[in-house]
C-alpha cells in the first residue's frame, strides 16, 4: 500500500537520522540533502539502499543522483509505490 508524503518524509527522516546523525526534526521538505543537510554521496547511497527496503521501492542508479532534495526523494519513492 503507497505510503502518504508524511509518512514516506517520517521514514526517510529517521533513515537519514540513523545514517548520518542529522536530527529528523531537520530532514524537512525543501531541504537539500548536500547543501543544507551535509550528506556526502557514500552516506546518500547507504540511505538509498535503505529506503528501498524500508519503502518496498527500486532507486536506479541513475536516479539517485537526481535525487537533491527531501522533495525529490519523498516524491520519487511515494510515485514508485504507486
Amino acid at each position: 500500500m503507497a505510503q502518504s508524503k508524511d509518512e514516506v518524509l517520517a521514514g526517510l527522516a529517521t533513515l537519514v537520522n540513523d545514517e548520518t546523525g542529522v536530527p529528523v526534526e531537520s530532514v524537512v521538505f525543501g531541504k537539500s540533502f548536500a547543501d543544507d543537510l551535509d550528506i556526502d554521496s557514500i552516506s546518500m547511497m547507504t540511505i538509498v539502499v535503505n529506503a528501498e527496503e524500508e519503502f518496498g521501492v527500486k532507486i536506479p542508479d541513475d536516479k539517485v543522483s537526481e535525487l537533491k532534495t527531501v522533495d525529490d526523494a519523498v516524491n520519487f519513492i511515494v510515485s514508485a509505490q504507486g
